[in-house]
């Protein structure tokens, strides 16, 4: 016996489980969030980066050594 469920009811039963989800575990959702908007900033440092002048390797690890003191 084959069991099938409709696309709109499966969309349904996910939205369903996902609002269970983010009522129960938001604590983890808030770390994807977080992690969600920390990629997009990278990403879009990277791509602002590439417009300006290159920075030598040397220079970045300076400035890195400097704020660990």
């Amino acid at each position: 016996m084959e069991l099938s469920i409709s696309d709109e009811k499966t969309k349904e039963l996910l939205t369903e489980v996902m609002i269970e989800l983010i009522k129960t575990r938001r604590d983890i959702f808030h770390e994807i969030i977080i992690e969600a908007l920390e990629e997009v900033g990278l990403a879009n440092a990277i791509i602002e980066g590439r417009k300006n002048d290159y920075v030598p390797e040397e220079r970045i690890f300076a400035l890195l050594d400097d704020e660990q003191k």
